[in-house]
Order: structure tokens, then sequence, then C-alpha cells
């Protein structure tokens, strides 16, 4: 399970250091490399190749109707190796899809990672947390 948010920098040649705490957790789960893709918010998932599987299996599934998003989400993924020093290389095309220059945020979503840019993430969370509270969270007990 991943869960924490971590600051980040991408490197000149845009790779990503993984934390840690993420870095044993994929490597306790995955077995084989990690798939990148994009999410429809515009920030990347990073799926251990366990959940990958299992949300491509789902969406694959989809209907005809849903053909533009497999082509997001399928069509788009990638599949990266963590080197030995626990470092991921985004592609260029992920990079410039997400807007990741330098500055990035990785989040933990459960099954699997999400990578922002960082002032688009800050901008993000500011503003959902001062919009109502949707209404699916307003019989949530905290």
């Amino acid at each position: 399970m991943f869960q924490g948010a971590s600051s980040l920098s991408l490197d000149a040649k845009g790779r990503l250091s993984v934390p840690t705490r993420h870095r044993d957790a994929l490597a306790a789960g995955a077995a084989g490399p990690l798939t990148i893709t994009k999410h429809p918010d515009g920030c990347l998932m990073v799926f251990p190749r366990p959940a990958w599987e299992d949300f491509s299996a789902r969406i694959a599934q989809l209907p005809m109707q849903a053909q533009w998003w497999k082509r997001i989400f399928l069509g788009n993924a990638m599949d990266v190796d963590m080197d030995g020093t626990g470092r991921v290389l985004v592609s260029p095309e992920l990079r410039a899809a997400a807007g990741l220059v330098k500055d990035v945020v990785l989040l933990g979503m459960g099954t699997h990672l999400e990578l922002w840019d960082k002032a688009t993430y800050e901008a993000r969370e500011t503003a959902a947390m001062q919009a109502p509270m949707p209404d699916v969270l307003k019989d949530f007990s905290f």
C-alpha cells in the first residue's frame, strides 16, 4: 500500500529517485518493471506490475464508447525498470504530457503512485480545499 507525499526533483535526464519507503514496497510487491501512464487529471500514474495488470485488465474490458480512454491509459503506458540506486526514467513523452520539468510530487494512492508537477499539484490541492466538500463525502465521518 502506497501512502504519503514526497517532494522530489527530476534530474537532467528525467530520472526520478524513488523514496526508500516506496522503493521497499515496490521491491516487495513488484515482480518485473513498473508501468507509468497518463491520468486524466494531468498527472502520471506509476503502477507496480501486479496492480498494473489488474488496472489494465479492467480498462481493456471497457466498451467501445470508451475507446479513447483505452488509448489514453493503455496506449501511453510505458514499462520502466528501477535501477540499482532506486531511480526510474520517466519518458520525455510522459513528462511533457504531465508538464513535469524539475520539481515534482510523488503521491501514494494505495495501489499505485501519482506523479505530479509540484506547482500544479499545490494549485489543485488548494482549489480542492477551498471548494465545497463533494456530496459523496458529506456523510463521511472523520
